[in-house]
C-alpha cells in the first residue's frame, strides 16, 4: 500500500536514509527542511519526491505544507542541536516547531506520527542499561528542548511513537567522534577520547525497527531503540584505528565534561517485545560498515551538541 509520508528533517542523517528507504519503497514523500544540518543534495528531483525548503518554527510554512501534501503519516526527524549554547534556536526547533507540526498533523487526522528522541532525555541515568520508565531529567539545551517537545507531542490526541535513540550510524553521519576520528586520523592529526560509554546501532536495524513502526497496529508510546550493549569511545576509536589498519597511536583519555554524560546505554527489552525486534548487527560491523561509506563518499561538516573541550 503507497503511504505519504511527510519528514521533517528530511535531509539530515536520519531523514534522508528514510528518505532513500521508503522511496525505494514506492511511497509518496514530502521534506521540510531549511539545511542547517542538512544537505540539500540528499534531496533530489524526483517524481513522489518534494521538498519544502524552510524551518517547522515557521507555522504557515507548515501548515501550507500539510494542506497541500495532506500525509498519512509523520516522521518528526527535525531537531536543533548544532550549538550547545543556542538556547533560543533550540526552543524554537525542538518545542514550537513540535507544537506546530502536532497541531498540523491533528487537524490533518494523520495515521501516526513518529518522533525521534535524544537518550539525553534522561540526564545522568542512576541505572544502566536506562529502562524505558527511568526518570527524565535533561540539563543541556538540546536536552531539555527535545524533552518539552516530546512532551507536548504526548499529551496530544495524536497517534505518537517517540523513539529514544542510542547512536545510529549508517549514510551521512555527520555528528559525534565517530566522523572526528575517521578524518583526523586519516589525516595524520591527533585525537583524543574522552571516558564516555554509549551504545551504538546500525542503520539497517533502525530502518527495521521504522517499518513496524509505520503498521497501524503497531503499539503506540515510547520506547528505546539501542542494543543494550555499550562500548567505550576508547573502543571506537581502537575500531576505527583498525579498519585503517594503522598503529594504535598514544591517545589522551579526558574526563567527560560538564555538559555530557559519563554512560548512554538504553534498554530496548521493552522495544523488543512490543514489536519482535532485535538489532542483528554487531558493533564492529556497525562501525565498519560506517567507515566503509565514508572511505566511498568522504566527510563534510562535522557537528556536535557539546561544548569544545577545556584544553
Amino acid at each position: 500500500m503507497i503511504k505519504k509520508i511527510l519528514i521533517t528533517g528530511g535531509a539530515g542523517c536520519l531523514g534522508s536514509n528514510l528518505l532513500e528507504h521508503f522511496f525505494r519503497q514506492g511511497h509518496e514523500i514530502l521534506v521540510i527542511d531549511n539545511f542547517a544540518t542538512g544537505k540539500k543534495e540528499v534531496v533530489p528531483e524526483q517524481p513522489r519526491l518534494s521538498l519544502v525548503e524552510g524551518s517547522i518554527v515557521d507555522q504557515a510554512l507548515v501548515d501550507k505544507s500539510f494542506d497541500d501534501f495532506k500525509p498519512d503519516f509523520v516522521i518528526h526527524s527535525a531537531a536543533s542541536y548544532k550549538d550547545p549554547d543556542n538556547w533560543v534556536e533550540d526552543t524554537k526547533t525542538n518545542i514550537l516547531g513540535s507544537i506546530h507540526v502536532a497541531n498540523a498533523a491533528i487537524k490533518h487526522g494523520v495515521k501516526r506520527l513518529i518522533n525521534f528522541q535524544t537518550a539525553l532525555c534522561y540526564g545522568r541515568p542512576s541505572k544502566i542499561p536506562i529502562p524505558i520508565n527511568h526518570p527524565t531529567n535533561p540539563f543541556t539545551s538540546y536536552g531539555i528542548s527535545k524533552h518539552s517537545g516530546e512532551a507536548f507531542l504526548l499529551q496530544s490526541s495524536l497517534p505518537v511513537i517517540s523513539l529514544r535513540l542510542a547512536n545510529i550510524c549508517g549514510p551521512r553521519l555527520a555528528i559525534g567522534p565517530l566522523p572526528t576520528f575517521y578524518k583526523r586520523l586519516k589525516e595524520g592529526k591527533n585525537c583524543f577520547c574522552s571516558e564516555a560509554i554509549r551504545d551504538f546501532l546500525d542503520m539497517t536495524d533502525f530502518l527495521r525497527l521504522i517499518d513496524q513502526a509505520l503498521e497501524e497496529s503497531a503499539p503506540l508510546g515510547i520506547f528505546n531503540v539501542s542494543t543494550g550493549l555499550g562500548y567505550s569511545i576508547y573502543d571506537l576509536f581502537c575500531a576505527v584505528c583498525e579498519y585503517l589498519e594503522i598503529d594504535m597511536p598514544e591517545v589522551p583519555r579526558l574526563p567527560v565534561g560538564d555538559d555530557d554524560v559519563s554512560e548512554v546505554v538504553l534498554d530496548p527489552s521493552e522495544t523488543e517485545k512490543a514489536f519482535n525486534w532485535k538489532a542483528t548487527v554487531n558493533f564492529k560491523d556497525t562501525i565498519h560498515n560506517q567507515l566503509r561509506w565514508y572511505d566511498k563518499f568522504g566527510i563534510n561538516d562535522i557537528y556536535s551538541h557539546l561544548a569544545e573541550p577545556k584544553s
